[in-house]
């Protein structure tokens, strides 16, 4: 009998072109594939259709599966000796909560593996032409949630913006429908209102769409915008203008 086995794989920012190696070769052995909403498509068809394709994802209008709940599934079918992929967008480790699913699993006694995923934190910036770090403009970057779980806010966590603001370059993730008030809270920490910001829409799709302002206007500019979406802030935004490859909408 083989030893069950659990793999998080990172689905990576959108393009199911971005997929890891491992990634899909473990897609391809798959008895049974836990995925997210917004993973693409064809790359759940990259199981066998034999496999078993459980979403997991929140939508709206619908009761969406707590994380305690997915964490007993997991380890539910992985208890039945099957191959258990569980496919996450980006990289489960970055704002993915597959920390708290690898613990259970270990918790339960389960062998699992993480693949890790290409970030939209990463990629949605490299698709706009936005460099996260340049020699002369920025030398460290920060990734920061925009919405904290209902728990955590419950409780009354927040994100630390101050610590944030102090970065030369940010980058924001779950962000968008909250954009006003970010931009506002990242001016009271003392960034300049003339701050560029850019908003990648559905990065590296082929819906992909890009939004330019400044931290006084950009809740303005992006009002049409829909997730998800990735927020860059700092002085490398204005480099797009130069090298990226995508076309923007003012």
């Amino acid at each position: 009998m083989r030893r069950s086995k659990v793999a998080l794989v990172g689905a990576g920012p959108g393009d199911p072109e971005l997929i890891t190696v491992r990634g899909q070769r473990l897609l391809e052995q798959a008895e049974v594939v836990v995925h997210d909403r917004l993973v693409d498509r064809r790359l759940i068809d990259l199981a066998p259709a034999s496999a078993r394709r459980i979403d997991v994802g929140k939508r709206p209008g619908h009761r969406p599966w707590p994380q305690a709940r997915i964490n007993r599934l997991l380890v539910a079918e992985a208890a039945r000796d099957r191959r258990v992929v569980r496919l996450k967008g980006g990289d489960p480790f970055v704002f993915g909560r597959g920390g708290e699913e690898c613990a259970a699993l270990a918790s339960a006694g389960i062998d699992y593996e993480v693949v890790p995923g290409i970030s939209s934190a990463l990629a949605a910036p490299a698709f706009a032409g936005i460099p996260l770090t340049h020699r002369e403009l920025s030398h460290s970057f920060t990734v920061v949630t925009g919405h904290l779980s209902e728990e955590l806010e419950s409780e009354g966590a927040t994100v630390d913006w101050d610590a944030a603001a102090r970065s030369e370059t940010i980058v924001i993730l779950m962000g968008l429908g909250r954009l006003p008030a970010i931009a506002g809270r990242l001016q009271q920490a003392g960034r300049d209102p003339a701050t560029p910001v850019a908003v990648v829409e559905r990065a590296t799709t082929s819906r992909q769409r890009i939004v330019r302002g400044t931290l006084q206007d950009i809740a303005l500019r992006a009002a049409s915008m829909e997730p998800p979406a990735t927020i860059v802030v700092g002085r490398v935004v204005d480099l797009a203008q130069s090298i990226a490859s995508a076309e923007a909408v003012a």
